[in-house]
């Protein structure tokens, strides 16, 4: 069989019909579906005798596929790419969904860990499968403002708001001696020149100004203005931008012990956030939903899931995040597709907002 797959064009008008509705009914209930089943909801005429044979025909194609001894067929893996690529009907966001979704995400107060964590809470609830959302790198946005803190006499907080309303603090050892007047000086000097500027510009604009400016600083404000820009330097971990809701939801009615097993491998990834940075490239392909079925997806391909999953943009049209959705491959995909993109959409616009506000 040619990796390739084939197409709907080599499929003749009653195998197409067949095709679809074996998928329809696997997706709607999750159990092999027999010809019998399917003559009650092709078209009138065609015999369940018929049916078996087209059934084996697919079979031969590499669509379908007999997991027992029964005479129930399941889609393949290649079955499901060919059906969400081409016969699948993606429906709209209904008007109560979309509603939840603004409900949830809507109010100007919450900052950006709580707008992605409420996103994220959002689509498990709706789609009763795991959610996924990717935070912005801190090194992407824009600084608004920059605070160093005294909580001891030999530990102080460098604090970080940028933005798009992400807020950040890391703990360092202050220089001996440090003063509040000090204290107050290294911020003042780092708000007056980093505002607008992002992370990643931060080490060359702060040195090319400290040695412009030294006379303004005295010897504890410089250390300290280095100390912060030592502490905030580099790429930022990626362990902590990725959020998870609703793993229990991957649990729920399943009692076969493979499945639970793969479950846990699935769970395993996700708590290690193997790969995390994948899962943004996955995205970049183009603006818009993608499915991943199975083993297309390299992230999740031991748990035999599918993933749904969106990028949002930041206001200058840039991948910067993602949401996502993942679950049983058997996802109601023409209703999660909708979902994941509208959610996208909506959180693009409101980091967006922050971002330019």
């Amino acid at each position: 069989m040619s990796t390739r797959g084939p197409t709907l064009s080599e499929l003749n008008e009653r195998s197409r019909e067949v095709f679809r509705r074996l998928v329809e009914t696997y997706l709607e209930t999750g159990e092999p579906v027999g010809s019998r089943t399917l003559a009650r909801s092709v078209s009138e005429g065609v015999s369940a005798a018929t049916i078996r044979n087209v059934m084996q025909d697919l079979e031969q194609l590499g669509l379908l596929d007999s997991p027992h001894v029964s005479a129930g067929r399941i889609p393949t893996q290649l079955g499901l790419r060919l059906f969400v690529d081409g016969i699948l009907e993606v429906g709209d966001v209904s008007g109560t969904e979309r509603s939840e979704i603004e409900r949830s995400l809507g109010g100007n107060e919450a900052d950006l860990t709580t707008l992605l964590d409420r996103a994220g809470d959002i689509l498990s609830g709706l789609t009763r499968g795991a959610s996924l959302v990717l935070a912005p790198k801190t090194t992407a946005a824009p600084i608004r403002h920059i605070e160093f803190v005294s909580i001891g006499p030999d530990r102080a907080l460098v604090v970080l708001v940028t933005a798009d309303g992400q807020v950040e603090n890391r703990l360092f050892v202050p220089p001996v001696g440090l003063t509040p007047s000090a204290m107050r000086a290294a911020a003042n000097f780092l708000n007056t020149i980093l505002q607008g500027r992002t992370l990643a510009e931060m080490r060359s604009v702060v040195a090319a100004e400290v040695a412009r400016r030294r006379s303004e600083l005295d010897a504890r404000s410089r250390e300290l203005v280095e100390a912060g820009v030592a502490l905030w330097s580099g790429e930022p971990g990626e362990r902590d931008r990725l959020i998870v809701h609703g793993r229990a939801n991957l649990i729920e009615g399943t009692d076969d012990a493979a499945q639970l097993e793969r479950i846990r491998e699935l769970f395993d990834d996700l708590e290690r956030k193997r790969d995390l940075v994948q899962l943004l490239d996955l995205t970049e392909g183009g603006e818009g939903v993608r499915v991943f079925i199975g083993s297309e997806n390299k992230l999740f391909s031991l748990s035999g899931s599918s993933l749904v999953v969106s990028p949002y943009m930041s206001a200058d049209r840039k991948i910067i995040g993602a949401v996502g959705v993942i679950g049983p491959t058997r996802l109601n995909y023409g209703r999660i597709v909708p979902i994941v993109d509208y959610t996208a959409q909506l959180v693009g616009r409101m980091v967006s907002r922050r971002s330019q506000g």
